[in-house]
């Protein structure tokens, strides 16, 4: 394994370019997914994989599978540049940053994986046919570059949760790893779509931290299911330019919470015209009723 930063984060553009990188050297491989406009959050990533395994590819691509009909393709950052200068620092090896005919050669695949029920709700519910567009393209991206262990950041849980499923069910053969979510110093968990942010809806959007924080601190003080929630929901709820979606404590399957143990709680809210997702693990306290609560 390899700590320190000694890439050369080659670019390939074509399946047989990166095949031929791939196989050039042995050794352990870590890949990290993006759509570029990297940032401090996948440079956390980039360590991670560094840290962990001898060679790290990065896969750049903006997939037009998980864009809905109202989500503005063309609107998505295109910063091939900037992002070399990321991967260079950190450390990765190999850059592959295909074109859309690269990835899909016959247009629209007509076999998309079914991603479950679980994709049907909290973002799935917003966005129709997300999970399937995100995991056929992860599908596809692990199976061109054959990586032993892929990288994905928590903040976007409810997609870390169901790859991990997919690996699962599929048995394919890679290890998925979560890496913590990186924050800015004001708490707003980093994200290609703060950029979208007016200085004021910036201050608006530290709502989702701060209520995730009153959840947890919540759960940590033996409050049940219901108070976590409401308490995290009161935070956001009195925020001016806010427009809460959704805020829910899961298990860390994303199934029902539970009484005690690990837990998360996850949010979703609009902000101006940017949505922003947020999430924060929590650890639920079953306290014990005295004789008086129980009748």
């Amino acid at each position: 394994m390899t700590s320190a930063a000694t890439g050369a984060a080659t670019l390939v553009r074509t399946r047989g370019a990166l095949a031929r990188a791939r196989d050039a050297q042995p050794g352990r491989i870590g890949v990290v997914m993006t759509m570029g406009a990297l940032h401090a959050g996948h440079a956390a990533l980039l360590r991670r994989a560094r840290e962990s395994t001898d060679r790290v590819i990065v896969t750049i691509f903006v997939n037009p599978l998980q864009f809905g009909p109202r989500e503005d393709l063309d609107r998505y950052p295109r910063t091939l540049e900037r992002d070399l200068e990321v991967c260079r620092a950190e450390g990765v090896d190999l850059v592959f940053a295909p074109g859309e005919g690269v990835i899909y050669p016959d247009g629209r695949p007509q076999i998309q994986v079914d991603p479950g029920p679980l994709a049907t709700t909290l973002e799935g519910a917003s966005r129709p046919g997300h999970f399937a567009g995100v995991l056929t393209v992860v599908l596809k991206l692990l199976n061109l570059t054959r990586p032993d262990t892929a990288f994905f950041g928590e903040k976007d849980y409810q997609q870390l949760t169901l790859i991990r499923a997919m690996t699962r069910d599929l048995d394919l053969p890679v290890e998925i790893v979560g890496v913590e979510t990186v924050r800015e110093l004001d708490g707003l968990a980093l994200s290609s779509r703060n950029r979208y942010l007016s200085a004021d809806e910036r201050q608006s959007a530290r709502a989702l931290s701060r209520g995730l924080r009153e959840g947890v601190a919540a759960a940590r003080a033996g409050v049940d299911a219901a108070g976590v929630v409401a308490a995290a929901t009161g935070i956001l709820t009195g925020t001016p330019g806010v427009n809460l979606d959704y805020l829910v404590l899961t298990d860390p399957m994303l199934g029902p919470p539970p009484e005690s143990g690990p837990a998360r709680l996850l949010v979703a809210a609009t902000v101006g015209s940017t949505r922003l997702i947020d999430n924060m693990p929590a650890e639920m306290i079953d306290v014990p009723k005295s004789p008086n609560d129980r009748h």
